[in-house]
């Protein structure tokens, strides 16, 4: 099969939509497909997976590079003849590449990853925010089939009047996340510098932005016996500082590969604060770790979160309940160990190549209704 997988984020920027795109292409270099990678011009890598990576012209909105109008879309496209297009998160970039898609015959799989119209809602854009499901309608209207990662979204998007939708998950590294790596001396030497009296670490993974809304931590000023420990970076740290100042904090930055997974592993529990997450990929690997996780119950974690199994779902802006759902956990071992089991064993069935098989099967079944004889 011959893959255009488009996206509007990519390699140098790490997030949510580029390590999915990466498991992509390398399940589609592991299995023999052929592909080439549009993105942004932001300093990508030229090639990924052995598979050419090509820049088109873009503008920095928001320290975020934004893919502009371009004939060399279609170019591209073209030249390479694909059977399928994938887009991911299409904003302007991604509509650019399903309306050729349209013009020269291909079909294109569109992956709603990113809750556009969430963030106007939380700003309080009013009408801007009809406005963006407008745009979100009139970008997915033109793709064979827009995949959704999560009943919250698949709600939306229906609400919205979108059609053509299925719903696609997230794969998760079953080995690198593993509760065994509790015991290695990497976890250990982290758990004894964070927590050197044996404090009950709560953590966080992620981008540390306004949307996230991690200052809820703040709910746990005064809760005895904790430590809490944030992963990630974003405009949001200057702020964070101050709002969780007194609190008994540790900043750990951005990380990846191998030491994100001994961070993951040094955490007790994992508390989730954002509430517009269309998935909540880090939910997931905290689970693949053996970790209980607190969430609000909105969006991707509504699907990923058993209430009661393998962590607890609070109400969204209910600091009171987030707090006691934690402190519930901080003083139960039995608790913490019998949820972090349970959420192992929900995600086991979730690797990335099981996933990507289902994707392919996507592929294959857009490409089937695009070359089926039509009925006369």
């Amino acid at each position: 099969m011959r893959v255009v997988v488009v996206s509007e984020s990519f390699l140098p920027t790490v997030n949510g939509v580029t390590n999915s795109v990466k498991k992509v292409l390398d399940h589609l270099a592991a299995n023999g497909h052929e592909a080439i990678v549009i993105v942004p011009a932001a300093g990508a890598p030229k090639e990924y997976a052995g598979f050419r990576v090509h820049e088109v012209p873009a503008i920095a909105y928001r320290q975020f590079p934004m893919g502009l109008p371009s004939p060399l879309v279609q170019k591209l496209i073209a030249d390479f003849r694909p059977d399928v297009i994938h887009a991911a998160s299409p904003f302007l970039l991604g509509a650019q590449a399903i309306a050729a898609g349209g013009r020269l015959g291909i079909p294109s799989v569109a992956i709603f990853q990113t809750d556009v119209a969430g963030y106007a809602k939380r700003n309080h854009l009013g009408a801007l925010t009809k406005v963006a499901w407008r745009i979100v309608r009139w970008i997915h209207e033109g793709a064979d089939l827009t995949l959704v990662p999560s009943s919250a979204s698949m709600a939306d998007l229906e609400a919205a009047g979108i059609q053509r939708l299925a719903r696609w998950g997230r794969g998760v590294d079953l080995t690198t996340y593993h509760p065994n790596k509790r015991a290695d001396a990497a976890t250990q030497r982290l758990r004894q510098r964070l927590a050197p009296r044996g404090e009950v670490i709560v953590g966080y993974v992620g981008r540390l932005a306004p949307e996230k809304q991690v200052e809820r931590m703040a709910a746990l000023r005064g809760l005895e016996g904790i430590r809490l420990v944030l992963v990630g970076d974003g405009p949001s740290m200057p702020a964070l500082k101050k709002q969780l100042a007194g609190m008994p904090v540790a900043m750990l930055g951005s990380m990846g590969g191998a030491d994100l997974a001994t961070a993951y592993s040094s955490f007790d529990v994992f508390l989730h604060t954002g509430t517009e997450e269309t998935f909540g990929q880090t939910v997931q690997e905290a689970h693949a770790t053996g970790i209980p996780v607190v969430a609000p119950r909105a969006g991707g974690p509504i699907d990923l979160v058993d209430h009661g199994v393998n962590g607890f779902l609070y109400t969204p802006g209910d600091d009171a309940q987030l707090r006691a759902f934690v402190e519930g956990l901080v003083i139960d071992d039995e608790l913490r160990a019998r949820m972090g089991e349970a959420g192992r064993r929900a995600v086991l069935g979730k690797s990335w190549a099981s996933i990507c098989d289902e994707l392919v099967g996507h592929y294959e079944s857009v490409i089937a209704r695009r070359s089926a004889p039509v009925a006369l």
